[in-house]
């Protein structure tokens, strides 16, 4: 396998900003119409918070970037910077679950195990901080990644006319 990983910096900004929107843009496709494609854009993104906390990654594919994601010990529940709602308050391990948020996989590297290194160095950071759960707000196009990984339904609900699934997935020391 020639994926690697490292912590994403500031200066990988506009990549990872041109990655995810054709990531939503091809991989939402599929499973959304094209104004709920497009109302995506409003609420998904790039949330620079996560790369100052040091809790997004970037997966390279022999230099270039796969894809990107990464976790959050904050209340915001997902989206970008310009999106509504945000809530940096840190949350308590003891009772709260960590975030994985905003996770891209740049189209032409689908299927290469991408998503599933993310979720695995998003469940060791966590674990680490002494979380018990992890949650996260899915797309319809990851619901079957979140869910082979172990990740539970608790309730759909929408955003801008498009269709989410809040996951969970208890974690262990294990």
């Amino acid at each position: 396998m020639s994926l690697t990983c490292r912590i994403a910096t500031p200066a990988d900004e506009p990549a990872l900003l041109e990655l995810m929107t054709l990531a939503i843009d091809r991989l939402q496709s599929g499973f959304l119409t094209p104004e709920q494609v497009k109302a995506s854009h409003g609420f998904m993104g790039l949330d620079s918070r996560l790369i100052a906390d040091g809790t997004y990654f970037v997966i390279e594919d022999r230099g270039e970037i796969a894809g990107c994601g990464g976790w959050s010990r904050r209340a915001t529940a997902y989206g970008g910077d310009h999106s509504a709602g945000r809530d940096d308050r840190l949350l308590d391990p003891a009772t709260e679950a960590a975030r994985v948020r905003a996770m891209y996989t740049h189209p032409d590297h689908v299927r290469k195990g991408v998503g599933m290194m993310i979720l695995s160095l998003c469940e060791a950071a966590a674990r680490a901080e002494g979380f018990a759960a992890l949650e996260l707000s899915a797309t319809m196009a990851g619901v079957p990644l979140y869910r082979s990984f172990g990740f539970s339904d608790v309730r759909a609900f929408e955003d801008s006319g498009v269709p989410l699934i809040l996951m969970r997935k208890p974690i262990s020391d294990s």
